[in-house]
């Protein structure tokens, strides 16, 4: 016992071979202040039951009871027991043992080596790269009673370390676990381990690769694995209602072109691209910059020519190539005046904006490969449009303009089947910007989808046969105004 601590205070108590401690556990447990649960274990826990106290101190029971045991196998990757209520460690014999909610499962081995980790007490945990060779051992159980993950879990774990710490620090676990081998007498596991990272990394055949994930990288195509499962819940969401077809008012020649202008205005002005109305007419009409801002007046210009044109927006992918051709020229479009950010190329570094990490550099191709098979299952223009926004949006696969690609993507899957395109204006760009936020950082899709369909609402009262009398309609629905400003009014173009 702890000396200086309060009974009351040590939920888990231990029996020792002193006798005088012993005899004075005995008189607690007399007078009710504490109780055996297991052999060797008391507790001063009395509302708990036996299984939870066990389970919460498994670690601290294990360091104590079973000095220089090594938390081992699947367990050293996982840190809680299984589904079957399990827990592996490497120690001096092999015996299967009970406790209270727990079967700890101890297998004779080798004792803590040099890097492997001291835990609780006097108990290790197996090192990553002996942990991997441990789970690539042969295992006779399946499922929750065995030692050892499955082999797809494994190849995850490989393609989590490639995207967290490169090629080079795949091949830095591989070089490790190879010295480790020798000692752990382990040379068959590791060249089970070997074979897994050299089709990762492509230096042999991806046959043997399992898990999709690593099958991916192993084809050149890795993939954000996160960002996949957030891709299908708004897929699901998207699955889960019809949507009102709001048929485009707006498709004659000068109607869509007077629509695409106010289009490409708010969209540049929700990236900070801020320009008077006029300023904007004037860069369209004559095709010339306004002085002193070349870039700025280029991504207007770049957006519009975009948006304008009837048939480029028509245009929508129906394969994943498709989808990466078509991502590029428009963004060498759109942002051809600013070489710096390296217009219809691919990022090659990480881009963020406030706390959200957009994908890796080195999975966009994938992630938009494998995001590509959710949009092609969709069917309903409104769910194409809103997913393919969003996912763009969200996996952000150039140094500049994603915002304004993603929405020209969106407004492409609208007007092929001749629908409402959708307009964010100013006065709403916090709700749009918010909707995304609160999707990707709390997997809620709802508020995105309601967003939109408010948006699309708005957009369909827009009638643009005249563009002094559109910009009118929107000056009465507050577009123009910030969010702290106004509210967006939807208007009814008749009254």
């Amino acid at each position: 016992m702890e000396n200086n601590i309060p009974i009351h205070l040590q939920e888990i108590i231990f029996a020792t071979s002193d006798i005088a401690l012993n005899r004075q556990l005995s008189q607690l447990e007399a007078e009710g202040q504490i109780k055996k649960i297991a052999p060797r274990i008391y507790t001063s826990n009395f509302d708990e039951s036996e299984e939870i106290i066990i389970r919460r101190n498994i670690f601290t029971i294990l360091g104590k009871l079973y000095p220089g045991a090594v938390l081992s196998h699947r367990s050293a990757l996982e840190f809680k027991p299984t589904t079957a209520n399990q827990i592996f460690v490497t120690y001096t014999y092999t015996k299967k043992i009970e406790l209270p909610g727990i079967t700890i499962r101890f297998m004779e081995g080798l004792p803590a080596i040099e890097g492997d980790n001291p835990f609780s007490g006097e108990l290790f945990v197996s090192q990553l790269e002996r942990a991997l060779l441990e789970n690539l051992q042969s295992s006779r159980q399946v499922g929750p009673t065995s030692k050892t993950i499955t082999l797809p879990e494994i190849e995850t774990k490989l393609e989590q370390i490639v995207q967290v710490k490169g090629e080079e620090g795949l091949n830095q676990l591989r070089d490790k676990a190879r010295e480790i081998a020798d000692k752990l007498k382990m040379q068959s596991e590791f060249e089970k381990l070997n074979k897994l990272v050299s089709a990762l990394l492509t230096t042999k055949p991806s046959k043997i690769l399992t898990s999709p994930l690593a099958v991916a990288r192993a084809l050149g195509n890795p993939y954000d694995k996160h960002r996949l499962e957030l891709f299908e819940k708004l897929f699901v969401e998207l699955q889960q209602q019809p949507y009102k077809e709001r048929q485009d008012i707006n498709a004659a020649v000068n109607s869509f072109r007077n629509f695409a202008f106010f289009e490409a205005y708010f969209s540049n002005y929700i990236e900070g691209t801020i320009f008077e109305i006029e300023e904007a007419k004037s860069i369209i009409q004559t095709e010339t910059p306004i002085p002193n801002r070349d870039e700025d007046s280029h991504d207007i210009l770049g957006t519009y020519k975009l948006v304008s044109n009837l048939k480029e927006m028509s245009t929508t992918p129906s394969n994943p190539e498709e989808l990466l051709n078509i991502l590029q020229y428009r963004h060498q479009i759109l942002l051809g005046a600013r070489t710096s950010k390296e217009p219809g190329q691919f990022k090659d570094k990480n881009n963020r904006a406030g706390e959200t990490h957009f994908v890796d550099h080195t999975l966009v191709r994938g992630t938009l490969i494998k995001g590509f098979d959710y949009y092609q299952a969709l069917q309903e223009p409104f769910s194409k449009a809103a997913y393919i926004m969003f996912m763009i949006s969200e996996i952000h696969p150039f140094l500049d303009g994603n915002g304004r690609i993603a929405r020209v993507m969106m407004n492409a899957e609208l007007v092929k089947v001749n629908q409402t395109r959708i307009i964010i204006p100013t006065v709403y760009r916090d709700d749009y910007l918010g909707a995304l936020r609160r999707l990707t950082r709390n997997d809620d899709p709802t508020a995105y989808i309601r967003m939109l369909q408010r948006a699309q609402e708005f957009s369909a009262t827009l009638i643009a046969n005249n563009i002094d009398e559109l910009e009118s309609h929107l000056t009465l629905s507050n577009a123009f105004k910030e969010h702290d400003e106004a509210k967006l009014k939807i208007i009814d173009p008749i009254s």
